[in-house]
């Protein structure tokens, strides 16, 4: 999802991760798929984004309702616990969606909580949702440095409370404003949200809206205005979707290989995720979707061709699909990039340093975050791939294994969002070597 752009840049610190379930538990996995023919059924993770914000908005509806299929990823995980804890001090460690629901959250039920997290998340700005939620009543103090975690929660002033109107960057992270979106209902006059400038990332507001929806709470969007009015939850069971963005490197290895036929269980057509775009763009770039019962078949295709793709709404995709251009020789422009500087690391400065281990490179054309994929003489012989604490780095080059044999460093960073994908990897006839 997207990340606020409210400050410059800082280099990712390494994070502390916990051991991972899967086949890659060494410091490096190097992997190379040795068969031309990839077919295989897979069940990827379920949706992270939909997972949490059907957790916290359960959890305000009083956390009656039956959820089913929730993320088994590390950042839904730390959420499930931590919306059991009595603890003051409550650690997110890297999820920063945690984060910010936990923040609004926190605020509005009354929880006098500290809220922290690894030093890259201590890193990672929240004072644009802090300054929304004072102006609504929220008591919160920052611990050390101002604007950034950890943050002290202290209480919630109702009376202040009475002003329900905010204004906030249409730019900044999405998940501020799904944040206050979900604690709408809640307050005392309900909540009135105007987004100023472009709107990043649109889909996963419409989603939490969506999510709202499911638990009787209307909104309306009028032009740049979101209205909540004051109003009751109504539980209601909830089962979630697979996650678009795992779904997204099946689709590269169905790119990347001459023949491929895989099958992808629990996705939907219409789905409420703004990864679900992935289908459309990989038909441009080599793979055929077709809807299932209960999920999608992919299928590899001839490249139709693109010029030009635009992630302003879908940036966890950006990675995957830079790859596969370069991969596949195709000079493809990427607009929209704006959050990529501030994620997990500086995913624009991570893939400039690992494409050119293979031949190509990202350049910036225009300013904005217009970039391009540089076609180079792209080969795959065994290069080790770092993964600068990101799991999207790690997952949006192994299929890169297809071509040759490659190495990933720290593999166990799937775990914040797709624990199972070196196990997957194997059933699909990846052969892992130590």
């Amino acid at each position: 999802e997207s990340e606020s752009i409210e400050t410059e840049p800082v280099e990712s610190e390494s994070i502390e991760t916990e051991e991972p379930a899967s086949a890659a538990k060494e410091n490096v996995v190097s992997l190379n798929q040795l068969s031309q023919t990839i077919e295989v059924a897979i069940t990827p993770p379920a949706s992270k984004s939909e997972s949490n914000r059907v957790l916290i908005i359960n959890a305000l509806a009083g956390g009656s309702a039956k959820l089913e299929n929730l993320s088994n990823a590390r950042d839904t995980q730390t959420l499930i616990r931590l919306l059991k804890s009595d603890e003051e001090v409550l650690d997110v460690l890297d999820a920063g969606t945690t984060m910010r629901f936990l923040t609004a959250y926190c605020a509005v039920t009354g929880k006098e909580v500290v809220l922290t997290g690894t030093k890259r998340m201590q890193e990672r700005p929240i004072g644009i949702l802090v300054d929304a939620l004072r102006q609504l009543g929220a008591e919160i103090d920052y611990e050390r440095n101002e604007g950034f975690p950890p943050i002290r929660i202290s209480g919630f002033d109702k009376e202040k409370a009475e002003n329900n109107r905010l204004q906030i960057r249409g730019d900044v992270s999405s998940q501020y404003i799904s944040a206050l979106l979900m604690i709408a209902p809640l307050l005392p006059n309900g909540l009135v949200l105007e987004l100023t400038g472009k709107v990043n990332s649109k889909p996963y507001i419409e989603m939490t809206l969506d999510l709202l929806f499911h638990f009787g709470i209307e909104s309306e969007w009028d032009d740049n205005t979101i209205i909540i009015k004051n109003q009751e939850f109504i539980p209601a069971d909830y089962t979630v979707e697979s996650d678009w963005s795992a779904a997204s490197y099946w689709y590269a290895i169905a790119a990347l290989s001459p023949s491929a036929k895989i099958e992808l269980s629990g996705y939907k057509y219409g789905s409420i995720q703004g990864d679900s775009k992935v289908a459309d763009f990989m038909d441009l770039l080599g793979v055929k979707t077709t809807y299932l019962d209960e999920g999608i078949a992919l299928e590899s295709q001839e490249v139709k061709g693109v010029e030009s793709l635009d992630f302003s709404d879908n940036p966890d995709l950006a990675q995957t699909i830079a790859v596969i251009a370069a991969a596949k020789g195709i000079e493809l422009t990427l607009t929209g990039l704006e959050s990529l500087r501030i994620k997990e690391t500086d995913r624009i400065a991570a893939l400039q340093n690992e494409l050119k281990k293979f031949g190509s490179d990202l350049v910036e054309i225009e300013e904005n975050s217009v970039y391009k994929v540089v076609k180079g003489d792209f080969e795959v012989n065994g290069q080790v791939v770092e993964t600068y604490d990101d799991h999207r780095m790690a997952m949006a080059f192994a299929p890169l294994a297809v071509l040759g044999p490659i190495t990933i460093e720290n593999p166990q960073v799937v775990e914040k969002s797709y624990p199972h994908f070196w196990d997957d990897l194997k059933k699909a006839g990846f052969e892992f070597k130590s």
